[in-house]
């Protein structure tokens, strides 16, 4: 039985091989034609064009929810009402995990235990030959993961300290948006459906994180150092 499941299994990934390779080679084409394309423009035209294509972005969503209303013979205004009434009580029974998390988060900082944390990882490269200049950055990423607001003042202070176009501040910004925080999502969304046992979620959550922080690193060294 678990032969013919597994065999099941392999035939669908089979299947679907050329729609995910066809989706994700047209997803890496259409990202290395965008950057080719700011690359070939003056810093003036660039902020312009991509605050532009923002806007149109932004305004298309908004205009699609619409028009897929529309299209369903769907109310928008009186969904979006009831969906603020959810969101609101949805927003008070969270309120406590927030508070847990934001606590341990102010409590790991103000014990100093940051600063021990980066100074044992910065013993480690040193003591295995590495190069330690991503070390700086690192407080983005460690705090990245607990709470967005504060891995952007970890951000912020790398750069303040070392420089914006230092080689921690680019790396620092990059972690910013290679990582997610996950012990918050966790806390807000399991929370918010009353659900304590995680399983293997904070797992996925904190190897996804590793992935974008290795990651990160690479690209800041191939491009800066």
């Amino acid at each position: 039985m678990v032969g013919i499941i597994i065999v099941s299994i392999y035939q669908r990934i089979n299947l679907l091989q050329p729609v995910l390779l066809g989706v994700l080679g047209g997803m890496c084409l259409l990202v290395a034609a965008t950057i080719w394309g700011f690359s070939q423009m003056e810093k003036e035209t660039m902020d312009t064009v991509s605050t532009l294509v923002a806007n149109i972005i932004l305004f298309g969503i908004i205009l699609s929810f619409i028009i897929a209303g529309m299209v369903k013979k769907v109310n928008v205004y009186e969904a979006f009402i009831e969906g603020a009434k959810d969101g609101f009580t949805t927003a008070i029974r969270v309120i406590p995990y927030l508070v847990a998390i934001l606590v341990a988060i102010g409590v790991f900082r103000a014990s100093g235990g940051m600063d021990i944390l980066i100074s044992g990882i910065n013993w480690l490269v040193e003591l295995c030959g590495g190069n330690t200049d991503f070390v700086a950055a690192l407080p983005t990423a460690l705090m990245k993961p607990l709470s967005g607001s504060g891995a952007r003042g970890m951000m912020v202070d790398a750069m303040t300290t070392y420089g914006a176009d230092s080689f921690a501040g680019r790396l620092a910004c990059i972690f910013q948006g290679s990582t997610d925080t996950t012990f918050y999502i966790l806390a807000v969304y399991f929370g918010s459906v009353g659900i304590r046992h995680t399983r293997h979620a904070v797992t996925c959550g904190l190897l996804a994180d590793l992935g974008g922080i290795l990651a990160a690193i690479a690209v800041a060294y191939f491009f800066f150092a």
